[in-house]
C-alpha cells in the first residue's frame, strides 16, 4: 500500500529535509549461515500506505486496504546508433520491476488489462485488499465519474471519500476479477495508473524478478522455493502477510508492504526500541498519506531485523501512533511495515499465497564476507 514518493497524494517528505537526512544513510542485507548482501538507498522517503474504503452511497462490508509509492529506477544504458556517425546514448527505465538502488526505491507494478484495455501499470500492493484505478484510467475506459457511488478510501493517516466505477473485467495473468468496483485513486503514482490488491490472490504464485524487470502471477502449485532460494514462512492476517521478526533481542510483527516505499512501525514499536537508541538515531518526521492526512513520527535507525535467515541492518523506519495501525486494530504489539527500500534490495521475490511462503533470492553481486556486528 502506498503512492509515489515526492508527490502531491503520495506519504512524503521535505525534499530539502530528507535529503540531508538520508545522505549517509545505507541498508544491509545478509544471509545467515552465508554471506551478508549490501546496497545502500539515498532519496526522499515516501509512506505511501495502505487504503481500506467501504461504501458510502452502497451498502457494502468488503473492506478496502490500499495506498503505494513508487519511484523510477534507471536500467543498464542501451546504445543506439543513428545515420552518418552519430550515436546516441538513452537510458531506458524498466516498464514494470524496478530494484532498490542507491539514490532510488524500487517499484513492483503488474500490467493490467480491464474491460479487455490496456495494459495499465497498476502497483502491486501487499498491503492493499482491492484494485483502485486514477482518474485516466476511468477516461481510457470511457467511464464518467459519478458522485453515485462514493466509497470511504483509508490512507495510512487518515481517510477521504472517493467515487468508484464498476468494470466488466479487470486480467492478470491467471487473476481475473469479473466484474470489480474500482475506487478512483489520486493522480499521484509516478507514473502508475493504480493499485493491484490482493483481492484474488490466495491461490496464486507471484513472480518478481527485480534484474529483468518481469513480473508473472499465476496459479500456485504448491511449489517449494528453487534453489539458492531463502524460504520465510508467512501468515495471512486480515488479508495481509505477515511474518514473525526479531530487532535485536525485540520480538515483533512484520508485514509484508510491496506498496509501500519506505519501511513504518507503530507507537508500541518505539516504545520497546527507544531505550536501545541513542538520540543521534532517532530525528522527527512527517508522513503525509494518500488521504493527504499529515502525521508526525520519529525515524529511527533500527537494530538489525532478522527475517528467517535474512538480516536487515541499518534500517531506517519512521514509527509513530498511524491512523491505519488503529483501523487494523494493531496496537498493543510492536508491528513494522516492511516496504519497497527493504523488499527492492532482493534480485527475485516470489509470493506463494497457497504455500504462505516468500521465496526469496539475494542479490549475488553484492556479497560480502563479514557480517554486521549487532547493535
Amino acid at each position: 500500500m502506498g503512492y509515489l514518493l515526492g508527490l502531491p497524494g503520495s506519504a512524503i517528505q521535505s525534499q530539502a529535509r530528507r535529503s540531508r537526512q538520508l545522505s549517509e544513510e545505507g541498508v544491509t542485507l545478509h544471509q545467515l549461515r552465508g554471506h551478508p548482501l549490501q546496497r545502500d538507498w539515498r532519496g526522499v522517503l515516501l509512506a505511501l500506505l495502505l487504503t481500506s474504503w467501504v461504501g458510502v452511497a452502497i451498502a457494502t462490508d468488503t473492506p478496502v486496504e490500499h495506498p503505494s509509492t513508487l519511484a523510477d529506477v534507471p536500467n543498464a544504458p542501451i546504445v543506439e546508433e543513428a545515420p552518418i556517425e552519430e550515436v546516441i546514448v538513452t537510458a531506458l527505465e524498466p516498464r514494470y520491476v524496478a530494484p532498490t538502488r542507491r539514490d532510488r526505491i524500487g517499484r513492483i507494478w503488474a500490467p493490467v488489462y480491464i474491460n479487455e484495455k490496456g495494459p495499465f501499470r497498476l502497483v502491486l500492493d501487499t498491503g492493499s485488499s482491492h484494485a483502485a484505478v486514477n482518474a485516466s484510467v476511468a477516461a481510457a475506459l470511457g467511464i464518467k465519474l459519478t458522485d453515485k457511488n462514493l466509497v470511504l478510501l483509508r490512507g495510512v493517516t487518515g481517510s477521504r471519500t472517493v467515487p468508484t466505477i464498476t468494470v466488466d473485467s479487470l486480467v492478470i495473468g491467471d487473476m481475473q476479477l469479473r466484474p470489480a468496483r474500482l475506487p478512483i485513486v489520486i493522480d499521484a503514482l509516478g507514473g502508475a495508473e493504480g493499485v493491484l490488491g490482493t483481492d484474488g490472490m490466495m491461490d496464486k504464485r507471484i513472480f518478481i524478478d527485480f534484474r529483468h524487470d518481469r513480473i508473472t502471477i499465476f496459479r500456485s502449485r504448491g511449489e517449494r522455493a528453487p534453489p539458492r532460494f531463502i524460504t520465510v514462512p508467512v501468515k495471512i492476517v486480515q488479508g495481509l502477510l505477515v511474518a514473525n521478526v526479531r530487532v535485536g533481542t525485540l520480538r515483533a510483527t512484520a508485514i509484508i508492504d510491496t506498496g509501500g516505499q519506505g519501511s513504518l512501525a507503530n507507537e508500541a514499536f518505539r516504545l520497546a526500541i527507544s531505550r536501545r537508541l541513542r538520540p543521534a538515531d532517532i530525528l522527527a518526521d512527517e508522513i503525509t498519506g494518500a488521504t493527504l492526512d499529515v502525521q508526525r513520527g520519529d525515524r529511527v535507525v533500527t537494530p538489525p531485523i532478522m527475517l528467517g535467515e535474512i538480516t536487515i541492518s541499518s534500517a531506517r523506519i519512521t514509527t509513530g501512533d498511524l491512523h491505519i495501525f488503529q483501523h487494523w486494530q494493531m496496537i498493543k504489539d510492536p508491528v513494522i511495515l516492511l516496504g519497497m527500500d527493504v523488499l527492492g534490495l532482493f534480485d527475485t521475490l516470489i509470493i506463494d499465497y497457497k504455500r504462505h511462503e516468500l521465496q526469496v533470492l539475494m542479490r549475488q553481486d553484492q556479497m560480502r564476507t563479514t557480517i554486521p556486528r549487532d547493535f
